[in-house]
């Protein structure tokens, strides 16, 4: 009896050893010391990006193909974490949101953006199904909207595109366009959004448009990322997500030749796998 008792007695020890351990992680790993976080998840072919406010709050800008971006998140975020803020859909097609019926079976999710551009697939049928089965709000994304994911801390979206009902677009040309703005530094997204549509900005925003890293438009097709797109940007680093030797020849040579113009520093998930960026609002740090 007084081995069981003793036996028990140091069982209980270990769990309250091994609590402690978690509650010091979750602390630790919660103090992100005004930092952001930005990942460019490596879910083959397809857009994924993770982001990370100071405050916690967090921003999936697409989801990739289905069935790819769960195992990628799981690698940027704390195990115990079953919850993301917001889901942004730059535009409906596969490659950018099949993943999210995986997150929103496996995420409790506070909000959905969308650009209001519609698509015929199954896939996108069955998203708007499970957020509709969630109850999860939508938005309806809208030029000059600011989404702030830290307000103390001054990070938002500010939406560029659509500025208009775009339900009669192509998804292509109805992406969501918007730059993440956080002190002096900021990162353009611009969905599949071809030329003209980066034309269209350019006459709207000029110099406005400078950011410091630039994710590359339809994963480095040669329908996006014009050189006076990319002038107006100026970017110091770009990010392109594609799948390794995928069917579309991503990213194609013209489009490489107009960043090496520029002198923009390209880093390609296919090549580096998941790209993680930080930032404290004043310096952008590339880990990989």
């Amino acid at each position: 009896m007084e081995m069981i008792r003793k036996n028990l007695h140091l069982c209980f020890l270990a769990l309250l050893f091994a609590a402690t351990i978690l509650i010091w992680y979750a602390v630790i790993r919660e103090d992100r010391g005004g930092i952001l976080k930005i990942a460019f998840l490596d879910i083959g072919q397809g857009d994924a990006i993770y982001i990370e406010a100071p405050n916690g709050n967090q921003m999936l800008i697409d989801g990739g193909p289905p069935r790819t971006v769960l195992s990628a998140l799981r690698k940027v975020m704390p195990f115990y974490d079953r919850s993301i803020d917001m889901l942004l859909v730059t535009n409906p097609d596969k490659d950018h949101m099949g993943g999210f019926v995986d997150v929103l079976k496996s995420f409790k999710v506070g909000e959905v953006v969308e650009p209001g551009t519609q698509s015929p697939s199954a896939t996108y049928a069955e998203l708007e199904k499970t957020i509709a089965e969630k109850s999860v709000p939508k938005i309806l994304a809208e030029r000059g909207q600011t989404i702030w994911l830290d307000k103390k801390h001054g990070v938002g979206f500010h939406v560029l595109f659509p500025d208009r009902d775009v339900s009669g677009l192509a998804t292509n040309n109805g992406s969501i366009v918007g730059r993440l703005v956080y002190g002096n530094t900021s990162v353009m997204f611009t969905g599949d959004a071809p030329d003209n549509i980066e034309h269209y900005l350019v006459l709207l925003d000029g110099k406005k448009l400078k950011s410091d890293v630039l994710k590359v438009g339809h994963h480095g097709s040669r329908t996006s990322t014009s050189e006076e797109f990319v002038g107006f940007i100026s970017p110091t680093d770009a990010v392109i997500s594609d799948g390794l030797h995928n069917k579309y020849g991503h990213p194609h040579q013209e489009t490489l030749a107009t960043l090496a113009q520029f002198g923009v520093k390209v880093f390609r998930t296919d090549q580096l796998g998941t790209i993680v960026m930080k930032t404290d609002g004043e310096n952008l740090t590339v880990l990989k």
